[in-house]
């Protein structure tokens, strides 16, 4: 026996089975495609086919967001190679334009939206519509931050903070004014 031989009597025992419960790996049969008998009223030709689902959305990021700042859309139509509107009273009407597939757009938050919950609405040029909401909170005033509250220097806050400034321009205008007059003071005379 050769090595051929035993390889193929392996092969032979060990796909065997595999072959015998599984007709599809086994020899292709021929496969007869049999057209729907039309039905009366229908389109001709058949059944009617399902159109493929189309996801039309529209979506805010963030969905909660203070006056003034971005917010970015993304939103699908049935054709997404050409632009739509999206509407809301948070930041009035803006065209999203198509990105990568989908459309895209980055509207600021108008400064005098009061806080509340406002309606995003996807206008497709077909017709279609989605809408999803966004969440305005209040405004939070830009104070600027001051450094650690450490004792020293200009982080510290209260009266002590706005006396250091001045307090330290008078320690070195009286210490130039002592040198001054340590210099121009007439030494007396040493004798040996």
């Amino acid at each position: 026996m050769t090595r051929g031989v035993v390889t193929l009597s392996l092969v032979t025992v060990l796909a065997g089975p595999l072959l015998a419960t599984t007709p599809a790996l086994a020899a292709p049969e021929r496969a007869v495609a049999v057209a729907p008998a039309p039905q009366p009223g229908g389109p001709p030709g058949g059944a009617p086919q399902p159109t493929p689902a189309v996801d039309i959305f529209v979506e805010v990021s963030p969905s909660t967001v203070q006056p003034g700042y971005l917010v970015g859309i993304r939103a699908s139509c049935r054709d997404n190679s050409v632009g739509a509107t999206v509407v809301s009273d948070a930041f009035g009407a803006v065209g999203v334009q198509p990105q990568r597939g989908v459309l895209t757009a980055a509207p600021m938050v108008r400064e005098r939206t009061r806080p509340g919950n406002y309606r995003v609405k996807l206008e497709c040029r077909d017709g279609e519509t989605a809408s999803t909401m966004l969440q305005v909170v209040k405004k939070i005033p830009n104070q600027p931050s001051r450094g650690p509250a450490t004792g020293f220097g200009g982080s510290s806050g209260g009266i002590t903070g706005k006396l250091l400034l001045p307090g330290g321009a008078a320690l070195i205008i009286s210490g130039l004014i002592l040198a001054v007059m340590a210099i121009r003071r007439p030494r007396a005379a040493t004798r040996r």
